[in-house]
């Protein structure tokens, strides 16, 4: 039997500090952000090309705009509740926690079945 995890939407699957729900992601994250944040690039649709998203990592203040894109994406993506503010203090609160959140996400529903409006 197969068990489906995805979220019911309105929320994340997996809160700001459920980092170590998938701890693969979360060490990938530590040693290399640029390759959790290149993948989340590719999936939300906001970079064709994970490579690009990558590099993009490190590009001073093009990041941070492009992040708070990507993280907007992944909850419009999943029907996930919030606005660019809270995407914004998000990142540079807690900018690890984000992106392991956000890749989580990402792989509750990889087929992107949710409706787009």
């Amino acid at each position: 039997a197969v068990v489906s995890t995805q979220s019911t939407g309105g929320e994340w699957a997996h809160g700001l500090t459920g980092c170590f729900d998938d701890c693969g992601t979360c060490v990938v994250s530590l040693i290399a952000p640029c390759v959790t944040y290149g993948r989340n690039g590719e999936a939300s649709g906001v970079f064709d090309s994970c490579f690009l998203a990558g590099v993009c990592f490190y590009v001073p203040l093009a990041n941070l705009i492009c992040w708070i894109k990507i993280r907007g994406a992944i909850r419009e993506k999943h029907g996930i509740e919030g606005g660019c503010f809270g995407d914004f203090m998000s990142i540079v609160c807690c900018g690890l926690c984000a992106l392991v959140q956000e890749a989580q996400q990402c792989k509750v529903s990889p087929g992107g079945d949710m409706p787009r409006s």
